[in-house]
């Protein structure tokens, strides 16, 4: 049995609202990130199949025709099933609805938010999740704040400014890992994040993964987000 998966659920089935007008004709995940020419979707396929994935199973919802046309027309790395809600599920839900669809029922799997665009070892990541006997692993990313932020002493003098620093807290990045048991620990409908993972942080089973010092991580929420990733990729390809 492989203690590295083999296979992931994508969740993408987002409204990308904030990302309108870009999302008025395509769901979230097939939005192009500026001079790449390919969907943060092709990406992340291309990044799993990389890390050893052969099986990814696709959950669609806002315009889901467009999502499985270009799935079928691409020429992908690996073995894609798409699922699509009949009704809403909730994030849970639809998680264990899509997860129904893996091929090894038996193995764990690695599951993505749509919307992350990032690259790191997930290899590196699935072997902490066997360490520490995890049955749910959460890649925890620290962002940069998107303001300056001012440093003051005791007396309430400014003695510093800082543009956009590193929050002090780390937040889900929206990559997982999850042994196979925890299908089983899904809701039918409703929302994980405040039934499942509480309870697994309270028996000590949930684990949270560190990005690696240097990892690329963006969540591209607004068209903001697809500018500063199109210039922080041009600024990586710049690189010798």
């Amino acid at each position: 049995m492989h203690t590295t998966p083999t296979q992931a659920v994508v969740l993408a089935g987002g409204q990308g609202s904030r990302l309108r007008p870009y999302t008025d004709d395509r769901p979230k995940p097939m939005v192009e990130i500026p001079g790449t020419g390919t969907p943060i979707i092709g990406h992340q396929l291309s990044w799993l199949a990389a890390e050893g994935v052969t099986h990814a199973v696709v959950s669609c919802g806002h315009l889901a025709d467009v999502l499985q046309q270009w799935l079928a027309g691409a020429d992908l790395p690996l073995h894609v099933t798409t699922v699509v809600e009949d009704e809403p599920l909730g994030r849970g839900g639809g998680l264990r609805h899509a997860a129904a669809h893996l091929p090894h029922a038996d193995e764990p799997w690695y599951a993505t938010n749509g919307d992350i665009w990032t690259r790191f070892s997930l290899r590196e990541m699935a072997g902490f999740h066997t360490e520490r006997d995890a049955t749910a692993t959460l890649a925890l990313a620290r962002p940069r704040i998107p303001w300056g932020a001012v440093e003051t002493d005791a007396f309430g003098h400014i003695t510093d400014f800082i543009e956009a620093p590193p929050s002090p807290y780390l937040i889900n990045a929206g990559v997982y890992v999850f042994s196979a048991s925890f299908r089983e620990l899904l809701p039918e409908r409703g929302d994980h994040e405040r039934t499942t993972f509480p309870r697994l942080a309270r028996e000590r089973r949930l684990a949270g993964f560190p990005l690696p010092q240097g990892a690329y991580w963006r969540a591209i929420d607004t068209a903001k987000d697809l500018t500063e990733a199109a210039r922080e990729l041009a600024a990586q390809t710049a690189l010798p």
